[in-house]
């Protein structure tokens, strides 16, 4: 029996390793169609282009390892309680560790990217806009700037390695104790707390671009589809109207230097202005007549029901994310042990959405995962939207557009670093939604029943299975290896709790400005500023 259970565990994951396999295509394959559909076809560089596909890549596969490790959680264990077979304390062992060490390997990599190769390619591509500069010199400056980068990571590692998670007992110790109970501590974790620290450093720091971007894009990205975009051809008539009256002005500031006499400086400044704004809406005219003749604007023109019940489809996922982000925070303001614990919760004293629903799904295999997996999704691409929408900028100054088929190297590089950062800090949202699920999965384990039998031999007292939860004995019910990163700190989790409610408010802005919006235009934002535009031929831009 042993064997057999053996056998159908070793089929059960090489059919696992199949799947992931071609999930981890699929991820490469996305990823190369979205980088290369939005980047510069002038500007396109080959070092740019593998990076950003690369780290878009380890974003996806970052946020795809969390129901993984839920699942991993829940399979070695029967609905009963009881472990399964195959299950025992080593091999329980050895799949934490290797999931375990999957977070160590993609953790690592991210702090790669967004420390050390991303700045690197970013100042190299910096430096090459100066046409004087030579390969050397763009190297040498890369590197000098991404030393920076490199010693603000090695010190965020040394400080997780030395903050002690617990303190001495003997508070009569000696320096040398002290120094020595670091010691001891870092090499018990296994660096665990350095490499924790230092991705909840970067978490913060996502989690002030998910209430950017993300709590727009929730709002921005369903309403725009249901929305739609402008008709091309009201938008050529606009402009066409447009052309007359900047044209007639231009004719009336030229009448006047008609007999030879020169144009005051106030005429002459608004006549260049005027030629700036002729040569725009004749840009615009050109890509609004290739939209209106093109065959993909009269598919998308066809496709416009589907996209509508897409917006309705996703503004019901972030009504669902919402209202259970609020309600499960309500719970932390008024259950947990307040900010010294970081407002963590074992359980859920109010009731909300999700976690009502992940119960339900988890009856029928495998709908809690596919549900779990949806939200990240939605996450993850709500985030590109809002990237999209807002653009890159540095506080009020704007430093980038994201566009369709115009975006500069040096922009995509920040959307992928951007979309690393909001990744880490995804873990902790569906965290703050479903905090026993994500600990413990659809694990069970067996407690005594109050009910003895007697079964004329003796009396018994049979076992009923419980939901894990923070009372389980250790031995019975396996913690994800997602929430030993989430909280070896208490202050980055009051942190996170703060910021759930500014992601609340901001998605609350970002709902009424949607809402109070009138269509997109159709080709997206060809203004006077925009320093991406090209003469090339046009391309569709709408969504």
């Amino acid at each position: 029996m042993a064997a057999v259970g053996a056998g159908a565990a070793s089929a059960e994951l090489v059919i696992g390793w199949c799947i992931f396999g071609l999930l981890l295509l699929a991820i490469l394959a996305f990823c190369w169609i979205y980088v290369r559909k939005y980047q510069s076809q002038r500007e396109s560089e080959v070092v740019s282009t593998i990076t950003a596909i690369f780290s878009l890549a380890i974003a996806l596969i970052t946020s795809a390892l969390l129901p993984v490790d839920i699942f991993l959680v829940s399979y070695m264990k029967n609905q009963n309680g009881t472990f399964k077979d195959w299950a025992n304390a080593n091999v329980s062992r050895q799949i934490e560790d290797t999931v375990l060490y999957g977070y160590y390997t993609l953790y690592s990599v991210i702090l790669f990217c967004v420390f050390l190769w991303i700045p690197f390619v970013y100042f190299y591509y910096e430096e090459k806009d100066d046409d004087d500069t030579g390969k050397c010199t763009q190297i040498k400056t890369a590197l000098k700037y991404t030393l920076g980068f490199a010693v603000i990571c090695a010190l965020l590692l040394l400080v997780g390695a030395f903050v002690p998670l617990n303190v001495p007992n003997n508070k009569n110790s000696t320096e040398w104790e002290k120094v020595k109970f670091l010691f001891e501590e870092l090499g018990s974790s296994h660096g665990l707390a350095a490499l924790s620290f230092s991705i909840s450093s970067l978490t913060l720091i996502g989690m002030l671009a998910a209430i950017t971007y993300t709590a727009y894009g929730m709002s921005a990205l369903p309403l725009n589809l249901i929305k739609g975009t402008r008709s091309a051809a009201y938008e050529r008539l606009e402009n066409t109207e447009d052309i007359e009256e900047v044209e007639q002005h231009i004719q009336t500031i030229k009448s006047k230097s008609k007999d030879g006499r020169p144009l005051p400086a106030r005429d002459k400044r608004a006549l260049k202005q005027f030629e700036e704004r002729l040569r725009t809406l004749r840009k615009r005219e050109r890509h609004l007549e290739f939209i209106e003749n093109s065959c993909w604007t009269k598919f998308c023109g066809a496709l416009r029901p589907l996209k509508i019940i897409w917006g309705i489809f996703f503004i019901l996922v972030a009504l669902l994310f919402v209202i259970s982000l609020f309600l499960s925070n309500l719970d932390k303001a008024l259950h947990s042990a307040g900010i010294d614990s970081g407002f963590i919760i074992f359980g859920a004293n109010l009731s909300n959405p999700l976690n009502m629903l992940l119960p339900l799904l988890q009856t029928v295999f495998p709908l809690d995962y596919i549900l779990i997996t949806i939200i990240i999704m939605y996450f993850i691409f709500t985030s590109m939207a809002g990237i999209r929408n807002i653009g890159i900028w540095f506080f009020w100054i704007r430093l980038y557009k994201i566009r369709r088929g115009r975006t500069r190297p040096q922009a995509l590089l920040f959307l992928c670093m951007i979309l690393l950062l909001i990744v880490l800090h995804t873990s902790y949202m569906i965290y703050s939604l479903a905090p026993q699920y994500v600990m413990y999965g659809s694990q069970n384990y067996l407690i005594e029943s109050n009910i003895t039998y007697d079964y004329h031999k003796g009396n018994s007292t049979p076992s009923v299975p419980k939901r894990c939860d923070a009372d389980a004995p250790e031995d019975q019910c396996t913690v994800t290896r997602t929430y030993l990163f989430l909280h070896k700190f208490w202050f980055f989790s009051a942190a996170y709790y703060f910021g759930n409610w500014a992601f609340l408010v901001v998605f609350l802005i970002g709902l009424i400005v949607s809402c109070c919006k009138g269509k997109k235009s159709v080709i997206e934002g060809i203004d006077e500023d925009d320093s991406d535009i090209s003469d090339d031929e046009p391309s569709v831009y709408s969504i």
